[in-house]
């Protein structure tokens, strides 16, 4: 089983089925990625791949960094992630994994970077109805209302939905499904959005819960 892949955000744009309807679709710019270490059970205690992604220029990565490149005899990449694997007898340091291992009409797992917000409030951050607009509400339209009881427990729980810094979180969306592959451009076309904004960094897995 392929581990997955590194890519890049492209942006959405919109095919049209068989039947002339419109359908919004996500371009994702994935691979080819070189694998740069393999982690074994036995002796890194799990297994693991260790892919590369984006060229770069040698001088913008640190010394230590070029040093695992130049170990595996690999050309240097501005991207390095891991991802685990059942097992690594398939894997060899150098190999280079493309979007062969996506099937269209296939599923897949993004994770990415969502979009950050800012500070934002419950309304927005948590869906919340806010108060009365009339009926002598005084600027509490969109104010939570009350937070915790009186003298017991004297405190407000933790976790309670609040005001707060919205978005810039790690976001898994699962079961997205491959419309198109083009393997010439290494583009990956995907039903629907997937987390973060236009170049960000995404990376794709086979789906863990639909085949």
């Amino acid at each position: 089983m392929a581990p997955g892949l590194i890519g890049r955000k492209v942006g959405m744009t919109r095919i049209f089925t068989e039947e002339g309807l419109s359908q919004p679709v996500t371009l994702v710019k994935a691979g080819p990625c070189p694998v740069v270490s393999v982690k074994e059970m036995a002796k890194d205690g799990y297994n693991a791949v260790q892919l590369g992604f984006e060229d770069v220029k040698p001088s913008r990565l640190s010394k230590a960094v070029r040093g695992v490149f130049a170990k595996a005899n690999v050309p240097v990449k501005k991207v390095l992630r891991e991802f685990r694997v059942e097992g690594v007898g398939e894997f060899t340091v150098g190999q280079v994994l493309t979007l062969e291992q996506f099937p269209v009409d296939g599923y897949v797992d993004i994770t990415g970077k969502g979009i950050g917000k800012g500070f934002a409030g419950v309304m927005k951050r948590w869906g919340f109805a806010g108060g009365n607009a009339t009926h002598g509400a005084h600027r509490i339209h969109r104010s939570p209302g009350s937070i915790g009881q009186n003298q017991s427990p004297g405190r407000v729980y933790k976790n309670k939905k609040m005001a707060g810094h919205m978005g810039d979180s790690t976001v898994t969306m699962q079961n997205l499904k491959v419309a198109a592959v083009d393997l010439e451009n290494h583009l990956l076309v995907i039903k629907g959005s997937i987390p973060g904004s236009k170049g960000s960094l995404v990376l794709i897995k086979r789906a863990t819960k639909k085949t």
